[in-house]
């Protein structure tokens, strides 16, 4: 890497695997770096916040290289508006999501959804023309070779936060745990949010396989807020258990 994750204001979470904490909405999007490819996990909440993504990217990464995989953990505005920033990279979600990504009405959905939480209209309304639909569908594991011995594993816990829920793990070292990019099945900076489109009767379930995915000693990053534990998640677990009324 030709700079350090902190000169361009990413928190390394372990070796060729950082992330940051966008503005406004305090929204992650994480990097995967291999020797051949890189793995953007989500891409901001407007063209301009994926292009900022995309430019950081190029710094860390040196060079002419580029991101060139990029995963959608669930199709919300605050994590998919900035897609179309990404020219040309192979695009993941959970099996379903372009269902939700296609036609008027899911874009003026998004479009008046990200207007309500706050963002400019017109920003909204550029990137809800420009919605990109993953070209590839993940409906239970998929493992991604980056290069150099980088391999990440996305895959299918849904549903939970939303029906089409995709987490992101990059295995581990003796050195270093294992990172796993929950999305908004898990919530750091504040309550998680159980909108319109969540199944809250299978969110408890969904936490349980990441808890499985990932296990004990793994670091897990919210979708927002500060990275967390296991213990963590499973208090999540438990307190959105008996929220909902589910075991």
């Amino acid at each position: 890497m030709t700079v350090s994750w902190e000169e361009v204001g990413w928190e390394e979470l372990g070796p060729r695997v950082g992330r940051c904490r966008l503005p406004v909405w305090d929204c992650t999007a994480g990097l995967v770096v291999g020797d051949g490819a890189a793995l953007m996990i989500d891409a901001g909440s407007s063209l301009r916040e994926g292009a900022r993504l995309g430019a950081e990217a190029r710094w860390l990464l040196g060079g002419d290289r580029r991101v060139t995989h990029l995963a959608l953990t669930h199709p919300h505005f605050d994590h998919v508006f900035g897609a179309a920033s990404f020219a040309g990279v192979e695009v993941y979600g959970a099996v379903g999501v372009d269902m939700v990504l296609t036609g008027e009405r899911a874009r003026e959905e998004l479009r008046a959804d990200a207007v309500r939480y706050g963002l400019d209209a017109s920003e909204a309304a550029a990137a809800a023309d420009l919605l990109v639909r993953p070209r590839h569908h993940v409906s239970g594991e998929w493992t991604l070779d980056l290069g150099g011995g980088t391999q990440v594993l996305l895959a299918n816990v849904g549903p939970g936060h939303t029906a089409h829920d995709l987490a992101v793990l990059v295995p581990g070292s003796p050195s270093s745990p294992e990172v796993v990019f929950c999305g908004d099945l898990v919530e750091e900076s504040g309550e998680p949010q159980a909108g319109p489109d969540a199944v809250p009767a299978h969110w408890p379930a969904a936490l349980d396989r990441l808890l499985d995915l990932g296990g004990e000693d793994a670091v897990y990053v919210p979708g927002h807020g500060a990275a967390v534990d296991a213990a963590f998640v499973r208090a999540q677990r438990d307190a959105l258990a008996a929220r909902f009324g589910v075991s």
